[in-house]
């Protein structure tokens, strides 16, 4: 009988043991399952930051290249793609509306903005009979989009603003339209 006991207890100390082992791997594993999460999220965060800084150089290099074309017609006939019937003064003011009309895009695809924003921004700048016929100047460049993307998607939105825009039997164009939410994103 005290051998039966004695071993119960041996192996009752080997099972124990196993429990505390198995436990210190699974806190272990944890630690580095933690860990591996951390170390992803860090470098989400710092592929995003890099997304940033490469949207914001290129909002740059856009605006650049814009001024240029609006400071020089001979810079400008690089890039028209407008009816060569619309004057070259208005043709200029078409590349200044586009500089506008992308700063508002690069705010939204940077975060800065979300759709909810783009478009209270946006219904404010297409009250601008201007903007409205520089829109539709450039419908042939936005055809070219691939139709999912999200610079496609944003412009028919505009489209659908700009038609309720038309279509308002009101003044206050602040209350014209239906903003996507930004649970829709």
């Amino acid at each position: 009988m005290a051998t039966k006991k004695s071993a119960a207890r041996r192996l009752g100390s080997v099972a124990a043991g196993l429990v505390l082992a198995t436990a210190g791997m699974t806190l272990a594993a944890r630690r580095s399952l933690e860990a591996e999460k951390l170390q992803l999220r860090r470098l989400e965060l710092e592929e995003l930051t890099s997304r940033r800084r490469a949207l914001a150089h290129q909002q740059r290099m856009h605006w650049e290249l814009l001024s240029r074309a609006i400071d020089n017609p001979a810079l400008a006939a690089v890039i028209d793609t407008y009816d060569p019937a619309i004057p070259a003064e208005r043709r200029r003011q078409y590349f200044y509306a586009n500089a506008w009309y992308i700063n508002l895009y690069h705010l939204y695809r940077a975060g800065l903005l979300d759709q909810e924003e783009f478009y209270g921004h946006a219904r404010e700048l297409f009250q601008n009979p201007l903007m409205r016929e520089y829109w539709d100047a450039s419908k042939a460049q936005r055809a070219t989009l691939k139709t999912s993307s999200d610079e496609a998607r944003i412009g028919r939105m505009v489209d659908s603003l700009i038609r309720d825009l038309d279509e308002a039997d009101t003044d206050e164009w602040w209350v014209v339209g239906h903003p996507p939410s930004s649970e829709s994103e």
